[in-house]
């Protein structure tokens, strides 16, 4: 599967983006899709994940309560909506796919977009 992220740029603390993820190759509801983010200087980390079907999600505590994961299989894409943004979310964001699990390390996924950027200023 191919993966291409969008939608990042700059924002103020405390408003909103949401990036886009669109995947194409291989059924697209054989993976479990990921947001990760790389900061600099700084490892990649999980931020969401999302399950086939799209019926549970999981997010790192970071941005619980802030940004939420979804998934349209009809339209091969998963999003990621960015609420109440803060500079510390500033970094490159990575989508992900695997068809194995749903879980949080960066190892389980197999497939990765090129990433957009996302600058949150203070």
């Amino acid at each position: 599967v191919q993966l291409q992220a969008s939608g990042g740029g700059l924002m103020q603390a405390g408003g909103s983006l949401r990036l886009s993820c669109a995947a194409s190759g291989r059924t697209f509801s054989s993976y479990v899709m990921g947001w990760f983010r790389q900061a600099p200087g700084k490892e990649r980390e999980f931020v969401a994940a999302i399950t086939w079907s799209g019926t549970r999600t999981d997010y790192a505590d970071s941005v619980k309560g802030r940004f939420t994961i979804s998934r349209d299989n009809a339209k091969n894409t998963v999003y990621l909506q960015m609420n109440n943004l803060k500079s510390e979310d500033t970094a490159v964001y990575y989508c992900a796919a695997n068809e194995v699990r749903f879980g949080r390390a960066v190892t389980l996924y197999d497939y990765w977009g090129q990433g957009t950027q996302v600058t949150v200023s203070s």
